[in-house]
């Protein structure tokens, strides 16, 4: 029987109630280029670490899917070619192949929920791609994270994506966008979208209690954190749409 590998710091973490963070690894395989992308996987564990939390890296080495990739696991993986992209629907085809699997927002959800880790922190989500009314290119990252209980905490979805109707689906599906100390959806490389929030929060203590009254409701949707980019590295939202234009 095909079981998921738990970590045994991730599996002591969870049993023992103390927090624990996911972490996708579409941004080592595919994100960015070697050596930075090891370079940054590293410093994101290290992150979470220095936040009193257990990082938890997901992936699938070899046919055999992983909630937090060790240090070994994750150089092979940010050197290795031909890693295949995993949603959910990928994750098995991995498996029974024995290949190397980086997974997406989607994937690591649906891996994460195995293993009862309900945080996952990345730089933003998929959604609904510009002129979806004509191709139906939608990320499953939504669909995925509407049948979830977790709390994803991001700078909101990528530039590139058509904001609006992201949060239009979002809306549909039942999923509340809490800004983090913001009214407004941050806007990945921005702190302005001109898209409001939910609900907007102060503490993680207040997003947390949200999402646990929800699913004590069994209103069982993941949350969509928001969370601007730091003070002096943001971007002005006209330039961004600007490079997005000319790039399409």
């Amino acid at each position: 029987m095909t079981t998921v590998h738990v970590r045994p710091d991730v599996a002591a973490a969870v049993a023992e109630g103390r927090p624990v963070v996911g972490l996708e690894s579409t941004l080592i395989s595919h994100g960015l280029p070697r050596p930075q992308n090891l370079e940054v996987a590293a410093r994101l564990e290290a992150v979470v670490r220095a936040g009193g939390a257990t990082p938890a890296t997901v992936g699938i080495i070899k046919g055999r899917p992983i909630v937090g990739l060790d240090a070994d696991e994750l150089t092979a993986l940010a050197n290795a070619d031909g890693v295949r992209k995993c949603g959910r629907r990928d994750i098995a085809i991995a498996v029974a192949r024995g290949e190397n699997g980086a997974t997406t927002v989607a994937g690591t959800l649906a891996l994460l929920r195995l293993a009862g880790v309900q945080v996952l922190a990345t730089g933003g989500i998929g959604g609904v791609h510009r002129g979806a009314e004509l191709t139906f290119d939608i990320s499953a990252d939504l669909v995925e994270l509407a049948q979830s209980r977790a709390i994803i905490v991001c700078a909101g979805a990528k530039a590139l994506l058509d904001l609006p109707r992201t949060v239009e689906v979002l809306e549909t599906a039942g999923v509340p966008i809490l800004g983090w100390r913001t009214d407004e959806l941050p806007a990945f490389y921005s702190s302005a979208s001109g898209l409001p929030v939910t609900a907007r929060v102060e503490t993680a203590d207040d997003a947390a209690r949200i999402a646990a009254v929800g699913w004590a409701l069994g209103l069982n949707r993941g949350i969509l954190v928001g969370v601007p980019p730091p003070a002096g590295q943001t971007l002005e939202s006209g330039r961004i749409e600007a490079a997005v234009s000319v790039a399409l």
